[in-house]
């Protein structure tokens, strides 16, 4: 009986390793079609404090715990960010990003992958993180050259945006 057990043990242990072979290298993956190349945008930004500060009367301060008296008050919640990215002109994204948090105190967030075909490309990125009803605070042309299956991820950090 032992024998005939160890034998099943050594088929069962031979027939996953073949499975686990196989399925490592077929069938072939491929994170982009064949001539195109993927374009990665993703960050995290806080915009600027909605609303504004304003100055608490005598009458406001008097109600509060001696602990919390402070003259001025300020919103704890950010602004949207809005975010467009053009290819060649075209528009490829764009999009109103609302700020995370219970509060709406947190940064906007974002990460969308974009397929492209190979080759030379133009992109302008433009953002605003402000009150400002026309216009961008940020805005960014840049000239790629993209390999076939070559990755390009941007972010913005610091006030501006990177390519890497």
């Amino acid at each position: 009986m032992k024998p005939l057990r160890h034998a099943a043990q050594a088929a069962f242990v031979l027939i996953t390793l073949g499975l686990i072979g196989y399925f490592s290298a077929s069938p072939p993956y491929a994170r982009v079609p064949p001539e195109s190349a993927l374009i990665k945008l993703s960050f995290a930004h806080a915009a600027a404090k909605k609303g504004g500060c304003r100055e608490l009367s005598a009458e406001e301060l008097e109600r509060l715990a001696p602990n919390m008296r402070r003259k001025t008050i300020c919103s704890r919640e950010r602004l949207p960010v809005d975010i467009e990215v053009l290819l060649d002109g075209a528009p490829l994204y764009a999009e109103r990003l609302p700020p995370t948090g219970l509060s709406g105190d947190g940064p906007s967030r974002v990460y969308e992958r974009f397929v492209v075909p190979a080759g030379s490309h133009s992109l302008v990125l433009r953002l605003r993180d402000s009150e400002r009803a026309a216009g961008f605070d940020y805005e960014t042309t840049h000239a790629v050259t993209l390999a076939a299956g070559e990755s390009l991820a941007i972010d913005f950090f610091q006030g501006g945006f990177r390519f890497e």
